[in-house]
């Protein structure tokens, strides 16, 4: 198995947790919302490591307010960003192609 394999399918597997631990919050009325406080830095910053360069920060951004603002936690953004990242991409000029 090559590198950019071993990758591809460590950051779905870590993804998919880092997901599932954001819409914990859901599970537990009344403090799911403080957990939001304390996980929203820290999802953004693991966003911006697991993918790289102005992509990676742009989704670490998102992926903060997205865990801050009430209500949006079910937004796979973890997952959305594999997805993007291994199976969409935009080309320089501007075309969208499947990897």
């Amino acid at each position: 198995m090559s590198i950019v394999e071993t990758h591809k399918i460590r950051n779905l597997f870590l993804g998919l947790v880092f997901d599932a631990t954001g819409m914990v919050s859901f599970l537990i009325p009344g403090i799911g919302e403080f957990s939001d406080i304390i996980w929203a830095p820290i999802s953004g910053w693991l966003m911006t490591r697991m993918y790289k360069g102005r992509i990676g920060q742009l989704a670490g951004v998102i992926t903060f307010v997205e865990e801050l603002v009430p209500g949006l936690d079910f937004i796979p953004s973890f997952t959305l960003m594999w997805f993007y990242t291994y199976v969409v991409k935009t080309s320089r000029k501007g075309k969208v192609i499947l990897v």
